[in-house]
């Protein structure tokens, strides 16, 4: 990547700027988030967990976070937030810290709301309760996503672009509206090169520059496709599969990689035209990986993104990948993202009519490459090696070939696996399937690296860093206002990546596949 226009950006706008701006004054966000009464749909997710923890932990007195979340009743969702929230590991330190008075604590400042943000009004049905939220809420944060790459594009769609404007128009009705903060994702700029810039997603932009692109026409061609797939009794399976399909039809049809991104760019586009007065903050963050710090290291849930190569290789299924070694691999701890987030909510606070957009990653400040991470797995696996299952001895492995280009993956590939799949397979058969195990256990192995090159194909090879100079902004007005930076840290450069992947990340991630 050629940095040239970057540095240009940086001259044109903070070292020598031709206007002259206002700098950005910050006060406490402690002080801030006292006596504030929050929205957070989506209460469920990942990030939503880390969001709500750290709020009940930092600032007691709160006054309310009203959390949304899919139930059908008060009773389902109640049962749903002990069971996935509160109930985790990540809570422990709360948990600690406020002793027998855990459960009461929470249940004073929290509010479970059954919704559905495909729906008016977050399909919340208690009109008391709807005139209350909007009587009282101050800060809307929006985290309900689907982050499936291949989703239904029926769902992703209701989710991730029209939920967006649920959430938008539910945040108009909201009396004492401070700031709605939206929840995207960096990879909205597709398979794009160089530097991707902190800037909003015009109604009908693309990115191969293709026309005709209208949200109310994706809408209605996925309603099209369904009503036709039901008139022909297609089973579930099926319109499942072809919705999918249509989802990445569409998506590749205007420039985009996957349903998942096109869909969030969309939600992006709406939220711009229909913001009005609302002040808009939409939180870009790259690869979101296990907690850095707080409440403590390594707290992650799910296996998501590189964690899918990290658990492959070590239980031994991966010898090789596909990706430029050069490649770099934007990725940020959880609590960085939460904490940008909860600093950035109370930085445009009441700025009628405003979107600002923060990219949140490491690719400038502290990039981290493909080879860096080969290095990291080799390493930890070499000395915590993962234990098979079924005869308890350790795995051992070894380095990963990183193959550079597409041939030179197939022509690994089919000399590594394709040939002596085949030739088991006819070995099996002559055997009355005596090999029927061996034959499986390759066959698993090489579907796996194949449905991984299919999702994450097109980020193995980006040629692309994050722009976070907004981000960088909002650091340096925290740090010169002095804004308690020991809770509300975010900055990359204080990663060593190797001590984080190897003490922190990769053992977080074998835990929570054990537990």
């Amino acid at each position: 990547i050629s940095y040239s226009k970057y540095f240009q950006f940086i001259c044109d706008h903070y070292i020598f700027p031709k206007t002259k701006k206002k700098a950005m004054e910050l006060t406490s966000v402690l002080n801030f988030l006292e006596n504030r009464t929050i929205l957070v749909t989506g209460a469920t997710g990942f990030l939503a967990k880390i969001f709500v923890e750290k709020i009940l932990r930092v600032q007691p007195n709160v006054k309310k976070l009203y959390l949304l979340l899919r139930a059908s009743d008060d009773k389902s969702a109640m049962q749903r937030f002990n069971n996935e929230v509160v109930g985790k590991d990540l809570f422990k330190v709360l948990r600690e810290k406020c002793g027998p008075n855990f459960t009461t604590f929470v249940s004073q400042r929290t509010t479970i709301v059954p919704g559905d943000i495909t729906c008016d009004n977050l399909g919340v049905n208690d009109t008391n309760l709807l005139e209350q939220m909007w009587k009282e809420v101050d800060i809307v944060v929006n985290l309900a996503a689907t982050t499936n790459f291949d989703e239904r594009y029926d769902v992703a769609l209701g989710l991730n672009t029209f939920g967006a404007r649920h959430v938008l128009n539910f945040a108009k009705k909201c009396n004492k509206l401070k700031v709605l903060l939206h929840v995207s994702t960096a990879y909205v700029c597709g398979e794009k090169e160089g530097l991707m810039l902190e800037k909003p997603y015009y109604m009908g932009e693309t990115l191969n520059g293709t026309l005709g692109l209208d949200i109310e026409v994706e809408k209605k061609v996925m309603d099209e496709k369904l009503k036709q797939l039901n008139a022909e009794n297609a089973s579930e399976k099926s319109i499942t599969t072809a919705m999918k399909e249509l989802g990445l039809e569409r998506a590749r049809k205007y420039g985009w990689p996957n349903t998942y991104v096109f869909t969030k760019a969309m939600g992006e586009m709406l939220l711009g035209k229909l913001k009005e007065e609302v002040p808009l903050v939409i939180n870009r963050p790259t690869i979101i990986t296990s907690t850095f710090k707080e409440p403590f290291p390594g707290w992650v849930e799910g296996i998501r993104t590189i964690d899918s190569l990290a658990v492959g290789y070590g239980k031994g299924r991966i010898t090789c990948f596909l990706g430029n070694p050069k490649t770099i691999l934007d990725v940020i701890p959880a609590d960085m993202v939460v904490n940008s987030m909860i600093v950035a909510m109370m930085a445009h606070a009441d700025q009628k009519g405003s979107e600002t957009i923060y990219q949140i990653g490491s690719s400038v400040s502290n990039p981290l490459n493909i080879t860096n991470l080969r290095d990291y797995g080799f390493n930890y696996f070499r000395k915590n090696p993962w234990i098979n299952k079924v005869d308890g001895k350790p795995i051992i492995v070894g380095k990963v070939n990183v193959l550079s280009s597409m041939d030179s993956f197939q022509r690994y590939m089919a000399l590594h696996y394709m040939l002596p799949l085949k030739g088991l397979e006819i070995v099996n058969a002559a055997f009355c399937q005596y090999f029927q195990g061996k034959y499986l256990e390759l066959y698993r192995k090489i579907k796996f690296v194949m449905r991984l090159i299919d999702l994450y194909g097109p980020y193995l090879f980006l040629k692309a860093a994050f722009d976070d100079l907004n981000t960088e902004k909002l650091r340096m007005a925290a740090k010169e206002s002095g804004i308690e930076p020991e809770i509300f840290y975010f900055d990359p450069k204080i990663i060593n990546w190797e001590d984080y992947f190897m003490k922190i990340h990769l053992p977080g991630v074998v835990r929570y596949v054990f537990k």
